[in-house]
């Protein structure tokens, strides 16, 4: 199916009332003047300079090559690169003094500014590291649709920014069926509630969001169709899902349908009828960390990278990189890939929208940290682009590995059956079981991940004696809720911890918080597993107290 959208259209109505209202803050714009030759500015509160205390660093980093030492055991690489950054006639390997100031300052000879950026303003981030961005999303997503960059804070704060953009109180928002907890906490205090939309192993289902929209009853729900669709499409927080090809295109089709084929809706008081198109917001820190199913057979192998277009071939292609009309806004973070303390990351959208999130960004945030800009840069222009994206090859395997730890340990602890060979054959992916004198008893079941850093686990409590008693306590308004919770309560106290389901339930307001309430399979619910950092050992270690706390409850 291909995409309906043909071209660039007009979505400035997606822009809210809060942001239509923002206008640029004077304060910031009088810094371009500042940069003028022969400009004497009495004008700013900026700190002097010569007061600074740091006057340079020193950065031993990893080549993107590297072997990936395992410093908690001591180990040292024997090949790092320095980054020196300082200040005055010797600066090293990049002047800090644009990056100590507040926001980013022009540069003393305007000449040397690399950027092509047409947005202008002190939040949009150092300008050369802006050009690194764009070069890399050219050669990453190859976007068909004019679009621009803009540094931010991370993605958590990128998608806040997105909210007080887009979405006005009182709205629904289009979400997958489970998401990532901090995405939802910032809007509930707006009256802002989900809409979850069902998937599959190919991710959210393009015929459900279809439906969901075509269905919507404004009367009925007092607030107007979703106009804003959020995903985390590659290894999703917290069902470790990615979203196929295939999919993507459907969806976002169905984001482009109804705009250009508009039905009407109720009446909503105090709102008028509006176009109804979508906008995809697409969350994407997981996107390089990639990797193939789960195969026991798998031995570890010298790692060779591929070479820069064969390892793109080998990725999922973003919904950016589909985007013919300008309606994806793409968050992309150095958290994952580099580290998250540095709390850097960008925006990739239509200059409509990154205009508006500059005017929020002058008042809200500022640049992000000027030293984390500073480093990325310099490791950029050490690296390469090549550079990095061997770099992020590494990572790939590296965390394909650490996902073979956990499944191979479920394998160790567990019968583990395909589903459609297992006791629960309409289960997806794979079923973990326990034998009993009575035959396979299921337990909990799990896609095998192709990205990202978890395993989301759905288990199965009918038979369960503890759940069977809550269950017939009619005083017990979601049983499911209070035995997971006991679960979790014994899981820890066998000192292993997983991540309870119920944290990324998606807020449909307070009257849809049991699992019957929200419509979900009773008798079940969730665990997320991590495979980020714990060891070899330590996951083998954890599941067999899995194993040892089931066996109390199952058998």
């Amino acid at each position: 199916m291909g995409s309906i959208g043909t071209g660039p259209v007009d979505l400035s109505h997606h822009i809210n009332r809060k942001s239509k209202a923002r206008h640029p803050s004077p304060l910031k714009d009088i810094i371009k003047f500042m940069g003028q030759d022969g400009m004497i500015s009495l004008a700013g509160g900026l700190p002097h300079p010569s007061l600074f205390p740091l006057h340079g660093a020193r950065f031993d980093c990893l080549p993107p090559s590297s072997s990936m030492p395992d410093v908690d055991n001591g180990d040292l690489a024997d090949d790092l690169i320095s980054l020196t950054l300082g200040r005055g006639s010797n600066p090293g390997d990049l002047d800090l003094t644009q990056f100590l100031q507040y926001g980013t300052t022009p540069p003393s000879h305007p000449k040397s500014d690399e950027s092509n950026c047409a947005i202008s303003g002190s939040g949009t981030g150092n300008k050369q590291l802006l050009t690194l961005c764009k070069e890399l999303t050219d050669v990453v997503h190859s976007p068909p649709c004019e679009y621009e960059c803009l540094l931010h804070p991370g993605n958590t704060n990128a998608w806040a920014k997105v909210v007080g953009m887009l979405c006005e109180d009182d709205d629904f928002v289009l979400v997958e069926e489970y998401t990532y907890p901090s995405a939802q906490a910032l809007w509930i205090p707006l009256g802002v509630r989900a809409v979850p939309v069902s998937a599959d192993a190919q991710g959210i289902s393009a015929s459900v969001l279809r439906d969901t929209l075509a269905g919507w009853d404004g009367e009925a729900r007092g607030a107007r169709r979703p106009r804003v669709l959020y995903l985390v499409a590659v290894g999703s927080n917290p069902t470790g899902l990615s979203i196929s090809t295939e999919r993507r295109k459907e969806i976002y089709d169905v984001c482009v349908e109804f705009g250009t084929h508009p039905k009407p809706q109720a009446s909503v008081p105090n709102r008028p009828n509006e176009s109804i198109d979508i906008i995809l917001v697409e969350d994407d820190p997981y996107y390089f960390l990639q990797y193939p199913s789960y195969n026991p057979s798998h031995t570890t192998q010298e790692f060779t990278p591929l070479s820069t277009p064969t390892f793109l071939q080998t990725l999922t292609p973003s919904f950016l990189s589909l985007d013919t009309q300008g309606r994806v806004i793409r968050l992309e973070s150095f958290s994952k890939t580099l580290f998250p303390g540095l709390r850097l990351g960008y925006f990739i959208a239509n200059p409509l929208f990154t205009e508006r999130l500059l005017r929020a960004t002058e008042v809200e945030t500022q640049d992000p940290a000027g030293l984390s800009q500073a480093f990325i840069l310099a490791l950029l222009r050490k690296w390469g682009v090549d550079g990095y994206l061997q770099w992020l090859q590494r990572l790939q395997e590296e965390y394909r590995v650490r996902r073979d730890w956990l499944v191979r340990a479920f394998y160790k602890s567990f019968v583990v059956l395909p589903a459609a060979e297992s006791p629960l054959p309409n289960a997806e992916g794979f079923v973990a079981c326990l034998e009993s004198a009575t035959g396979l008893k299921p337990v909990f079941s799990f896609i095998d991940p192709e990205a990202g850093m978890f395993v989301w686990s759905k288990w199965y409590f009918s038979g369960v004696k503890r759940f069977s008693v809550l269950s017939s306590d009619s005083g017990n308004v979601d049983p499911e809720q209070m035995f997971a919770t006991e679960l979790w309560e014994a899981l820890a106290a066998e000192l292993v911890l997983l991540t309870p389901g119920s944290y990324y339930h998606p807020w449909q307001g307070g009257d849809k918080v049991s699992t019957r309430e929200r419509g979900a399979e009773e008798g079940t619910a969730h665990f997320r597993f991590s495979f980020a950092t714990p060891t070899e050992e330590q996951i083998g270690l954890a599941v067999e107290r899995v194993r040892r706390v089931v066996e109390r409850f199952w058998v």
